[in-house]
């Protein structure tokens, strides 16, 4: 199955395409998943998507701590976050020997932690090319 995967509580596509300016939120057809258990449940059933954009605040929690979004803070939050999905997918490729999809797009406006999920895809990639 080919796909493309929006992660995000609340918002759609079609909303990132507005305060995004990228046409690809409004063209693409996606398959939206709410939260992390959605997320790995999705890919877990249909296998890996060809685009995946990642929201880092998945629930009303995350909104308080904008602010402080730094290793501690991924490590004490009960809800998880587009972070841990982010790293979740990092996990699973390794451990099933597969590629990141061809596209990672980040639409969060937590610019902490769209920042530290940028950080830890650049990481991953980095590793592959010692």
């Amino acid at each position: 199955m080919t796909y493309n995967l929006y992660l995000d509580d609340f918002r759609d596509p079609i909303d990132s395409a507005y305060y995004r300016g990228e046409a690809i939120y409004a063209h693409e057809e996606w398959v939206i998943v709410r939260n992390y258990d959605e997320f790995v449940k999705c890919i877990q059933e249909n296998g890996l998507p060809e685009i995946i954009s990642f929201d880092h605040d998945l629930a009303d929690t995350h909104y308080d701590n904008q602010d402080h979004v730094d290793g501690d803070y991924y490590d004490i939050v009960t809800e998880k976050t587009g972070y841990h999905c982010a790293k979740w997918l990092i996990d699973y490729c390794i451990d099933n020997n597969k590629k990141l999809p061809a596209r990672i797009l980040i639409h969060s406006m937590n610019p902490a932690g769209s920042q530290n999920i940028k950080s830890l895809f650049e990481s991953y990639l980095k590793s592959l090319n010692l």
